[in-house]
Protein backbone atom coordinates (compact mmCIF):
# COMPACT_ATOMS: atom_id res chain seq x y z
CA UNK A 1 0.00 0.00 0.00
CA UNK A 2 1.30 3.54 -0.73
CA UNK A 3 0.14 7.08 0.21
CA UNK A 4 -2.48 7.20 -2.78
CA UNK A 5 -3.82 4.37 -1.58
CA UNK A 6 -4.77 6.05 1.74
CA UNK A 7 -5.34 9.67 0.52
CA UNK A 8 -6.98 8.80 -3.10
CA UNK A 9 -6.14 10.28 -6.30
CA UNK A 10 -6.25 13.94 -7.38
CA UNK A 11 -10.03 14.11 -9.03
CA UNK A 12 -13.11 16.15 -9.26
CA UNK A 13 -15.75 14.80 -7.00
CA UNK A 14 -16.40 13.56 -3.66
CA UNK A 15 -15.38 9.59 -3.36
CA UNK A 16 -12.36 8.08 -4.67
CA UNK A 17 -14.69 5.02 -4.59
CA UNK A 18 -17.90 5.87 -6.08
CA UNK A 19 -16.47 9.22 -8.59
CA UNK A 20 -12.75 8.74 -9.53
CA UNK A 21 -13.15 5.01 -9.44
CA UNK A 22 -16.37 5.24 -12.10
CA UNK A 23 -14.56 7.31 -14.31
CA UNK A 24 -11.57 5.11 -14.41
CA UNK A 25 -13.67 2.35 -15.46
CA UNK A 26 -15.39 4.12 -18.00
CA UNK A 27 -11.89 5.24 -19.34
CA UNK A 28 -10.44 1.60 -19.04
CA UNK A 29 -13.77 0.45 -21.14
CA UNK A 30 -13.09 3.17 -23.61
CA UNK A 31 -9.67 2.08 -24.50
CA UNK A 32 -10.65 -1.45 -24.77
CA UNK A 33 -13.17 -0.62 -27.22
CA UNK A 34 -10.39 1.05 -28.89
CA UNK A 35 -13.00 3.43 -30.58
CA UNK A 36 -15.34 5.90 -30.17
CA UNK A 37 -18.55 4.89 -27.86
CA UNK A 38 -21.97 5.59 -29.49
CA UNK A 39 -23.60 3.59 -27.25
CA UNK A 40 -23.80 2.53 -23.90
CA UNK A 41 -25.77 0.53 -21.22
CA UNK A 42 -24.78 0.82 -18.11
CA UNK A 43 -26.27 -0.92 -15.41
CA UNK A 44 -25.10 -0.47 -11.83
CA UNK A 45 -25.37 -2.72 -8.77
CA UNK A 46 -25.06 -2.68 -5.06
CA UNK A 47 -23.80 0.60 -3.42
CA UNK A 48 -23.11 1.87 -7.20
CA UNK A 49 -27.06 1.80 -7.49
CA UNK A 50 -27.82 2.90 -3.86
CA UNK A 51 -25.69 5.58 -3.64
CA UNK A 52 -23.90 6.49 -6.45
CA UNK A 53 -26.52 9.12 -8.17
CA UNK A 54 -25.21 11.49 -5.12
CA UNK A 55 -21.57 10.74 -5.68
CA UNK A 56 -22.04 11.70 -9.18
CA UNK A 57 -21.37 8.29 -9.95
CA UNK A 58 -23.98 7.98 -13.20
CA UNK A 59 -22.01 11.42 -14.66
CA UNK A 60 -18.44 9.97 -13.84
CA UNK A 61 -18.78 6.66 -15.86
CA UNK A 62 -20.15 8.67 -18.37
CA UNK A 63 -17.47 10.70 -17.95
CA UNK A 64 -14.73 7.95 -18.73
CA UNK A 65 -16.51 6.62 -21.56
CA UNK A 66 -15.88 9.74 -23.18
CA UNK A 67 -12.28 9.83 -22.47
CA UNK A 68 -12.22 12.26 -19.70
CA UNK A 69 -9.55 11.77 -16.92
CA UNK A 70 -10.38 11.55 -13.19
CA UNK A 71 -9.18 15.35 -12.25
CA UNK A 72 -10.88 16.59 -15.32
CA UNK A 73 -13.44 19.81 -14.08
CA UNK A 74 -15.89 18.57 -17.08
CA UNK A 75 -16.73 15.66 -15.70
CA UNK A 76 -19.92 16.88 -13.81
CA UNK A 77 -21.19 18.08 -17.24
CA UNK A 78 -20.50 14.72 -18.69
CA UNK A 79 -24.43 14.12 -19.84
CA UNK A 80 -24.66 17.40 -22.21
CA UNK A 81 -21.10 16.70 -23.76
CA UNK A 82 -22.68 13.31 -24.39
CA UNK A 83 -25.40 14.76 -26.21
CA UNK A 84 -23.40 17.18 -28.17
CA UNK A 85 -20.62 13.91 -29.21
CA UNK A 86 -23.16 11.49 -30.33
CA UNK A 87 -22.61 8.99 -27.43
CA UNK A 88 -26.33 7.63 -26.73
CA UNK A 89 -26.77 5.80 -23.03
CA UNK A 90 -28.89 4.25 -21.08
CA UNK A 91 -28.51 4.16 -17.09
CA UNK A 92 -30.71 1.29 -14.63
CA UNK A 93 -30.17 -1.28 -11.84
CA UNK A 94 -29.14 -4.70 -11.75
CA UNK A 95 -28.38 -7.31 -9.43
CA UNK A 96 -25.23 -9.27 -10.72
CA UNK A 97 -25.31 -11.45 -7.44
CA UNK A 98 -21.95 -11.86 -5.48
CA UNK A 99 -19.84 -9.51 -6.76
CA UNK A 100 -18.05 -6.17 -4.90
CA UNK A 101 -20.65 -3.73 -3.98
CA UNK A 102 -19.13 -0.90 -6.59
CA UNK A 103 -19.71 -2.79 -9.11
CA UNK A 104 -21.15 -2.06 -12.91
CA UNK A 105 -21.64 -3.52 -16.35
CA UNK A 106 -21.30 -2.07 -19.00
CA UNK A 107 -22.57 -3.30 -22.88
CA UNK A 108 -20.78 -0.59 -25.24
CA UNK A 109 -21.09 -0.45 -28.68
CA UNK A 110 -18.34 1.60 -31.05
CA UNK A 111 -19.03 3.81 -34.18
CA UNK A 112 -17.62 1.13 -36.46
CA UNK A 113 -20.02 -1.54 -34.95
CA UNK A 114 -17.98 -3.71 -32.80
CA UNK A 115 -19.24 -4.34 -29.31
CA UNK A 116 -17.72 -4.85 -25.92
CA UNK A 117 -19.32 -6.08 -22.54
CA UNK A 118 -17.62 -5.44 -19.06
CA UNK A 119 -18.22 -5.99 -15.52
CA UNK A 120 -15.66 -3.86 -13.55
CA UNK A 121 -15.51 -2.86 -9.91
CA UNK A 122 -14.24 0.07 -8.41
CA UNK A 123 -12.51 -1.26 -5.10
CA UNK A 124 -11.24 1.93 -3.19
CA UNK A 125 -8.89 4.79 -3.65
CA UNK A 126 -9.45 5.17 -7.21
CA UNK A 127 -8.37 1.66 -7.83
CA UNK A 128 -10.36 -0.29 -10.07
CA UNK A 129 -11.17 -4.60 -11.15
CA UNK A 130 -12.26 -5.46 -14.48
CA UNK A 131 -13.80 -8.53 -13.58
CA UNK A 132 -15.26 -10.04 -16.53
CA UNK A 133 -15.30 -9.59 -20.47
CA UNK A 134 -17.60 -10.50 -22.87
CA UNK A 135 -19.13 -13.36 -20.69
CA UNK A 136 -15.48 -14.92 -19.19
CA UNK A 137 -13.88 -13.95 -16.15
CA UNK A 138 -10.81 -11.46 -15.97
CA UNK A 139 -8.84 -9.70 -13.57
CA UNK A 140 -6.83 -6.92 -13.88
CA UNK A 141 -6.64 -3.01 -13.15
CA UNK A 142 -6.34 -1.08 -15.67
CA UNK A 143 -2.87 0.00 -14.59
CA UNK A 144 -1.00 -1.69 -17.49
CA UNK A 145 -1.11 -2.92 -21.18
CA UNK A 146 -3.34 -5.11 -20.95
CA UNK A 147 -3.90 -7.91 -23.98
CA UNK A 148 -7.09 -10.60 -23.68
CA UNK A 149 -7.41 -13.18 -26.22
CA UNK A 150 -10.52 -15.32 -26.83
CA UNK A 151 -9.32 -18.22 -27.78
CA UNK A 152 -10.65 -22.02 -28.60
CA UNK A 153 -9.44 -24.04 -25.53
CA UNK A 154 -6.99 -26.16 -27.60
CA UNK A 155 -3.23 -26.81 -27.43
CA UNK A 156 -0.81 -24.47 -28.65
CA UNK A 157 -2.69 -20.82 -28.18
CA UNK A 158 -0.64 -19.91 -24.97
CA UNK A 159 2.37 -20.79 -26.71
CA UNK A 160 1.60 -18.55 -29.76
CA UNK A 161 0.77 -15.40 -27.55
CA UNK A 162 3.92 -15.79 -25.43
CA UNK A 163 6.33 -16.55 -28.32
CA UNK A 164 4.76 -13.64 -30.21
CA UNK A 165 5.33 -11.28 -27.05
CA UNK A 166 9.01 -12.44 -26.58
CA UNK A 167 9.80 -11.98 -30.46
CA UNK A 168 8.59 -8.26 -30.04
CA UNK A 169 10.37 -7.67 -26.99
CA UNK A 170 7.24 -7.24 -24.71
CA UNK A 171 7.86 -8.46 -20.52
CA UNK A 172 4.70 -10.39 -19.59
CA UNK A 173 3.92 -8.81 -15.90
CA UNK A 174 0.97 -10.93 -15.17
CA UNK A 175 -0.76 -14.04 -16.92
CA UNK A 176 -4.03 -15.40 -16.21
CA UNK A 177 -5.99 -18.20 -18.12
CA UNK A 178 -9.47 -18.84 -17.83
CA UNK A 179 -11.80 -20.81 -19.79
CA UNK A 180 -15.52 -21.87 -19.66
CA UNK A 181 -15.45 -25.71 -20.45
CA UNK A 182 -12.64 -27.87 -21.74
CA UNK A 183 -12.42 -27.46 -25.10
CA UNK A 184 -15.30 -24.50 -25.16
CA UNK A 185 -14.18 -20.71 -25.23
CA UNK A 186 -11.26 -19.67 -23.26
CA UNK A 187 -9.49 -16.27 -22.77
CA UNK A 188 -6.04 -15.05 -21.84
CA UNK A 189 -5.70 -11.92 -20.04
CA UNK A 190 -1.72 -10.91 -19.69
CA UNK A 191 -0.62 -7.38 -18.27
CA UNK A 192 2.90 -6.57 -19.99
CA UNK A 193 5.63 -4.01 -19.16
CA UNK A 194 5.65 -2.68 -22.38
CA UNK A 195 3.01 -1.54 -25.21
CA UNK A 196 2.04 -4.32 -28.00
CA UNK A 197 2.71 -3.38 -31.41
CA UNK A 198 -0.13 -2.72 -33.59
CA UNK A 199 1.03 -5.35 -36.12
CA UNK A 200 1.44 -7.89 -33.72
CA UNK A 201 -2.57 -7.74 -32.79
CA UNK A 202 -3.23 -7.64 -35.88
CA UNK A 203 -1.53 -11.28 -36.86
CA UNK A 204 -3.23 -12.61 -33.29
CA UNK A 205 -6.42 -11.71 -34.76
CA UNK A 206 -5.65 -13.34 -38.04
CA UNK A 207 -4.99 -16.69 -36.20
CA UNK A 208 -6.99 -19.96 -36.60
CA UNK A 209 -8.94 -20.65 -33.45
CA UNK A 210 -8.42 -16.96 -31.89
CA UNK A 211 -11.84 -15.63 -31.51
CA UNK A 212 -11.13 -12.01 -30.27
CA UNK A 213 -8.81 -10.32 -29.87
CA UNK A 214 -9.02 -6.67 -26.76
CA UNK A 215 -6.28 -4.74 -26.05
CA UNK A 216 -5.84 -2.25 -23.37
CA UNK A 217 -3.33 0.86 -24.07
CA UNK A 218 -2.31 3.39 -21.67
CA UNK A 219 -0.76 5.36 -24.63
Amino acid sequence: MNLLDIIGPVMVGPSSSHTAGAVKIGRVCHKLLAEKVVRADIFFHGSFLATGKGHGTDKAVVAGLLGMQVDDPAIPHSFEIAEREGLQFTLSGIDLGDVHPNSVKLELTGESGRTLEVIAASIGGGRIEICEIDGLTANFSGDYPTLIVHNIDQPGHVTEVTSMLAHKSVNIATMQLYRASRGGNAAMVIECDQEIPADALKWLERMEGILKVTYLSLL
